[in-house]
């Protein structure tokens, strides 16, 4: 006996699209025989080709691979408003358009699904909306771009310089001929505002995420990382914070018995925390094709699966934007009598406290590499640019963010 067939258009045939679409065949027999319907692809938009009110019209659910907010939104939301279950991996859409299609989707009583739009296969959306949807989350943090934790891995193992390392990242096809999203954090910032929402239910934008990316880590701060004991990565994190959200992407030096610290090459992990489970970390492969097309069809079997599953509508909440953080700070100085006293004078005028200091070199090129005590970020900032100022300062001051906290 022959079941229903349950259509799916395809919007998108890139690396993801064309994946998905393979990975969808392979499996279809599988799937029939679990839900009891048959998928199938109805047809494929491409930006070049197709009419997407023909495909809509013979389709059940819409998978959006397109990317970008244009004209993806209008795909997504006619999709919705139409009836249609639709599954994306564009964190971009839900970052910068989330509310409005959420509401579009409470609107059409359809389901939206989007594991594939935060950490490849790592199941972060479905673990926190599902598994720990009664628990008080009060912050999420992890490693949710593959391409920068592949070339920061390669830094520290090899010594090599970021453009050696991203050189290679393109070449084993982890970065985007165009990485300018991912080394720059943005990629970053529009997953961990999606988690944000999640996790606390605060309508975070992609606008409202602080974020900094890894162009200007250099050897030299890996190395000496490395002898303090140090790992780099570049972490997203949401948390509870004064009655607030505060979001914010930027690399940070860890230490090795953090969770996040082993994590390596292209994988990528979600660390949750909770009174109710203390601390939960998933980890896998975050970049490439198959990972991600992988995901998005678990997204398509849920929403063959009703009752449609939506996160409650959003709660506007101030964001904190002033951290307390530990700092690694990198100075390039002369090598003076009084330079060391008169740099940990100018940190103690802003009650920053120097936890360890690396000194090296002579002379006219000496360097200073510290690591800060918890303090607050526009104190320690403040401090950074009094110090810059100095005449024996010869660079500008290179700061990475460290994470202290164990578990």
């Amino acid at each position: 006996m022959t079941s229903d067939p349950f259509r799916i258009g395809l919007l998108g045939h890139g690396t993801v699209g064309s994946a998905f679409a393979e990975l969808l065949e392979e499996r279809a027999g599988a799937i029939e025989a679990e839900v009891g319907l048959r998928p199938e692809l109805s047809g494929v938009l491409t930006r070049s080709q197709g009419d997407f009110g023909d495909l809509l019209e013979r389709s059940d659910l819409i998978v959006e691979l397109i990317g970008g907010t244009d004209p993806a939104r209008d795909y997504v939301l006619r999709a919705l408003e139409g009836g249609r279950h639709v599954v994306t991996a564009n964190k971009q859409l839900l970052s910068q358009h989330g509310e409005e299609v959420f509401d579009a989707a409470r609107r059409g009583g359809v389901q939206l699904r989007f594991e594939g739009a935060v950490a490849g296969v790592v199941p972060a959306i479905r673990v926190m909306a599902e598994t720990l949807a009664a628990a008080h989350i009060e912050r999420v943090h992890g490693i949710v771009n593959g391409t920068t934790n592949y070339i920061l891995t390669q830094m520290a193992a090899t010594g090599a310089s970021y453009d050696e390392a991203l050189r290679e990242a393109q070449e084993m096809g982890y970065a985007e001929a165009d990485p300018t999203e991912d080394v720059t954090g943005k990629d970053a910032a529009a997953k961990m505002a999606i988690l944000a929402r999640l996790a606390f239910g605060a309508a975070v934008r992609l606008d409202q995420v602080s974020y900094e990316g890894i162009e200007r880590i250099t050897a030299d701060d890996i190395a000496y990382a490395s002898e303090l004991g140090l790992s780099l990565k570049l972490i997203g994190s949401a948390e509870r914070i004064n009655g607030g959200v505060a979001v914010h992407v930027h690399p940070a030096f860890l230490y090795a018995d953090h969770p996040l610290a082993s994590v390596n090459g292209a994988f990528n992990a979600v660390t949750i925390e909770s009174p109710a489970i203390t601390e939960i970390t998933l980890s896998g492969p975050g970049a490439g094709g198959i990972q991600t097309a992988s995901a998005v069809l678990g997204d398509v079997v849920s929403a063959m699966i009703p009752p449609p599953s939506l996160p409650p509508p959003a709660v506007e909440q101030p964001i904190v934007t002033d951290i307390e953080f530990s700092f690694y700070l990198h100075l390039e100085v002369a090598d003076r009598p009084g330079v060391l006293a008169q740099v940990a004078e100018i940190l103690g005028m802003q009650d920053v406290s120097i936890r360890s200091v690396v000194q090296k070199g002579l002379g006219e090129e000496a360097r200073l590499v510290m690591v800060m005590h918890p303090v607050l970020e526009s104190k320690f900032r403040a401090a950074v640019d009094l110090l810059s100022r100095l005449d024996f300062v010869r660079e500008p001051p290179r700061v990475i963010r460290v994470i202290e906290e164990t578990f």
